[in-house]
């Protein structure tokens, strides 16, 4: 028997088969044994005994030949023949022996080519499977663990780890892992990490310094570790993560067609990664829009309707510049039939100045009842706003105007807000100046009101600089003289329609300014 109890290897059939011809055609007798590594024979695998135990060793005859077959197989030819004529045993021997090898040489080269195939059809089946597994699996996570599993399993890793890159906290962060290992976040910028450094330089690497991102390699010499790229035509290709294997369980390392392998996959991934993002962003910004829209509507209702106002014939109309924004209007019915007018202009639009209007409306709802004093009201509201306007860095310019129609009488205050007029019915105009600086700017001794007088058939005029400022040309002050003139022509017409033109005039302008919200609003009695 072979040493240790191993069996002796079977030869190919078509090794046997060529040296069954040899036997019967030349009359020969035929032995092939393994050989020690001293060059001894250990065991007969041809002929194979009838009862498959190893034929025992037995001397060469006299007239018989002991010659190696190719050196990587460990086996040696014995070949008889009756003759006694030594350059026929040896010309016969050569003959044979180069008949044999080459058809053991070609067994190998088919069992290379075989394995080989055997291997590529197992890669291709990977990459068919983690297709498969990124086109079924919705949740990131679930599908690279998945993929990570599968990896490590076709190329024999005993641990893996798949890291993606965190923009924002500009850190690798670990999304699926096979093994235990830390989980804490990489630095990309940590030179002394494989997996940073085949991060930040884009190319992959095969372990052999037992270094390979400790403690996570735990001293291994054959770790491997690929970058997750995604490429797109004419774009350059971004790293976005990185695929790490430890330990390979076989004695052989990893190899460059691993690391080819490897590479097709973490590109696979790298694209569903950037796919991944593409749809988080898009449903981000469709919540977002949703939510805006909401906040659209929601701040919409916070507005007075000017048509369920019976106490004067009025019209208003807000036109955001964004979703949401600064601008806004206010009326109320006050004790004695007065009516209290208000149009305040938050310093920004969009999100952070749609919060602070909302604030202005709400205060203003409880303070306009509360005192008949245009003044009191404004510095009550100012009160109320100062911590929010200087956390935020915002202003708000804001006219409150408060008509007794019985009394032939107005009352205003106005902090900084410049578009405040009167038309009275012959079509002469005044302005309502600026009492006080925007609210904001205001300090404590501030807010003071003016009175005029009143008279049915007075039109009362507020908007802000977005409507005006559309309708801008490079000289100064002609925004708000084309919105006066405008309402100058259409005076007979009722608030509703002047508004209408108002806007209809600011839709068709190609505004020289930046676009900010518009308000405006007409009310007479």
């Amino acid at each position: 028997m072979s040493p240790g109890g191993a069996s002796p290897p079977v030869l190919p059939l078509p090794v046997r088969e060529t040296l069954d011809g040899f036997r019967s055609h030349l009359d020969l007798d035929l032995q092939v044994w393994t050989l020690g590594e001293d060059g001894s024979r250990t065991a007969q695998v041809y002929p194979i005994p009838d009862n498959g135990a190893p034929a025992g060793i037995r001397e060469p005859l006299p007239d018989s030949l002991l010659c190696s077959l190719s050196p990587k197989s460990g086996l040696a030819l014995q070949l008889e023949i009756s003759s006694s004529d030594g350059l026929a045993v040896e010309g016969v021997a050569s003959f044979v022996q180069a008949g044999v090898e080459r058809v053991l040489d070609l067994m190998q080269e088919v069992d290379f080519f075989t394995r080989e195939l055997s291997e590529r059809y197992e890669e291709i089946n990977l990459l068919y499977s983690i297709s498969e597994t990124l086109g079924s699996i919705l949740i990131l996570e679930e599908a690279t663990e998945e993929i990570l599993r599968e990896v490590c399993d076709v190329l024999d890793a005993e641990r893996g780890s798949l890291w993606v890159y965190d923009r924002d906290r500009d850190l690798l962060r670990l999304t699926a892992a096979v093994g235990p290992g830390s989980g804490e976040p990489l630095d990309t910028r940590t030179p002394d990490l494989v997996t940073s450094r085949v991060f930040e330089e884009g190319r992959a690497q095969i372990g052999g310094r037992g270094d390979l991102d400790d403690p996570r390699s735990g001293g291994a010499t054959t770790d491997i570790s690929v970058p997750i790229s995604y490429s797109r035509r004419s774009v350059e290709s971004r790293i976005v993560g990185v695929i790490d294997l430890f330990r390979r369980l076989r004695a052989d390392p990893f190899t460059t067609s691993d690391k080819k392998l490897l590479s097709a996959i973490a590109s696979q991934v790298g694209a569903a990664l950037e796919n991944n993002r593409l749809i988080q962003e898009t449903l981000a910004q469709e919540r977002m829009t949703h939510e805006m829209e909401l906040a659209h509507h929601l701040q919409m209702k916070l507005l007075t309707s000017p048509e369920a106002f019976d106490r004067a014939d009025v019209a208003a109309r807000v036109a955001s510049a964004e979703r949401v924004g600064g601008d806004f209007f206010h009326l109320f019915k006050l004790p004695s039939g007065k009516i209290g007018v208000m149009i305040g202009d938050v310093s920004s639009h969009g999100f952070p100045a749609a919060l602070i209007m909302a604030l202005c409306l709400s205060a203003a709802s409880i303070y306009a009842m509360e005192s008949p004093d245009p003044a009191e009201v404004l510095r009550a509201l100012d009160d109320a706003l100062s911590g929010e306007l200087e956390t935020t860095e915002m202003s708000v310019s804001l006219c409150y105007v408060v008509i007794d129609p019985v009394a032939g009488t107005v009352r205003y205050s106005n902090a900084g807000h410049p578009h405040a007029w009167i038309f009275r019915s012959n079509g002469d105009s005044m302005r309502l100046g600026a009492t006080d600086p925007p609210m904001g700017f205001a300090g404590p001794e501030s807010y003071a009101a003016e009175g005029l007088s009143w008279q049915n058939g007075d039109t009362l005029v507020l908007f802000t600089d977005g409507l005006s400022d559309t309708l801008a040309t490079p000289e100064p002050g002609s925004g708000e003289a084309a919105v006066l003139d405008a309402v100058k022509r259409e005076l007979k017409a009722d608030p509703a329609h002047i508004v209408d033109v108002l806007f209809e005039m600011t839709d068709a302008a190609n505004p020289v300014n930046p676009v900010d919200d518009r308000t405006a609003l007409v009310l007479r009695t």
